[in-house]
């Protein structure tokens, strides 16, 4: 009836090798893009990070999220099958910088809930990476997001430990930036000496020479110190920021355009709180047209409270 011979349909069924299950051979293939993973890639992905800042600092960070993201995916989905362990924590490292970014960006664009995640994210790959100093970066970065929302008190202790994990362990450059993070927190709580002192100290600790190798994802400087004292003053309402913000205004690198932002929105802030209207008006204007040419939700919701109140 089927045209084979009896004895061909008898024959025993040849064995066979055993087909390798789809996800199986999937784990395969991530697992030998992990082994093609290795230190050079990942000095590239910084590099494209570290052109992400430049060009976030310049612009905002409207343009630059979404593909930051994308990244950070990228990285985190990598990183789970990269078994050579060096390679995996240099990833882990790059993860913390991208996603402590990725937090800034978040909030400046006034999605604070996604920004906490990232926050979170940096940490969780900071302590992968066994990096006190990342870990401590990503902490006080998480803390600014806790000021926004007015947790004060957790801004506070947050910033505290993420000092005390770094002391003896960061570059003074970074342990200089955290103890200013901690002296803006005390402005939040209002807590005015504990707040000069902090900043104090972190004038004390800054090096003479500032040399960003074990910390390329700072940018910070004694400029940048006096900017961030000042903002504390004018949080705190005490006149004297008025000269501390219109002396660092004349340095400013006028390509940082967040940063500008911000400091004109502090001088709204101490001026409208000190009686000087013309002059909190001729900063809202300016300050208006930046946070508008960079998107910062952020600094456009502050500037609209203190033109509200004032």
């Amino acid at each position: 009836m089927l045209s084979v011979p009896i004895e061909r349909l008898l024959e025993p069924v040849p064995e066979t090798a055993p087909a390798v299950a789809d996800q199986d051979l999937g784990l395969q293939a991530r697992l030998a893009a992990g082994r093609n993973l290795d230190l050079e890639t990942v000095d590239l992905l910084r590099q494209k990070l570290d052109i992400t800042r430049v060009i976030d600092r310049r612009l905002g960070a409207s343009a630059l999220l979404g593909e930051l993201r994308a990244q950070i995916d990228q990285m985190e989905q990598a990183k789970r099958h990269v078994l050579n362990q060096s390679v995996r924590s240099s990833l882990a490292e790059v993860i913390v910088d991208a996603s402590a970014l990725a937090g800034w960006q978040s909030l400046d664009q006034g999605f604070v809930s996604e920004s906490w995640d990232h926050y979170d994210t940096a940490q969780t790959a900071a302590r992968e990476a066994r990096s006190p100093a990342l870990e401590a970066y990503a902490c006080a970065g998480q803390a600014v997001v806790l000021l926004d929302i007015g947790e004060v008190a957790a801004a506070v202790e947050l910033t505290e430990y993420a000092r005390s994990i770094a002391k003896g362990k960061v570059p003074s450059l970074l342990l200089s930036w955290l103890t200013a993070g901690y002296g803006e927190a005390c402005a939040a709580s209002r807590e005015h000496q504990k707040c000069m002192r902090a900043f104090d100290e972190a004038l004390r600790i800054m090096p003479a020479d500032i040399d960003n190798s074990e910390t390329p994802y700072l940018v910070f400087d004694s400029t940048h110190l006096a900017r961030w004292r000042g903002s504390a003053l004018a949080r705190l309402g005490a006149r004297e920021a008025i000269d501390v913000l219109s002396e660092v205004l004349n340095k400013l690198d006028p390509t940082f355009a967040r940063a500008e932002t911000a400091l004109r929105v502090d001088l709204v802030q101490v001026f409208t709180a000190t009686g000087g209207k013309d002059e909190a008006t001729a900063h809202a204007k300016r300050a208006r047209l930046l946070a508008t040419q960079i998107r910062s939700e952020r600094q456009r919701k502050r500037l609209t409270s203190l033109l509200a109140s004032g």
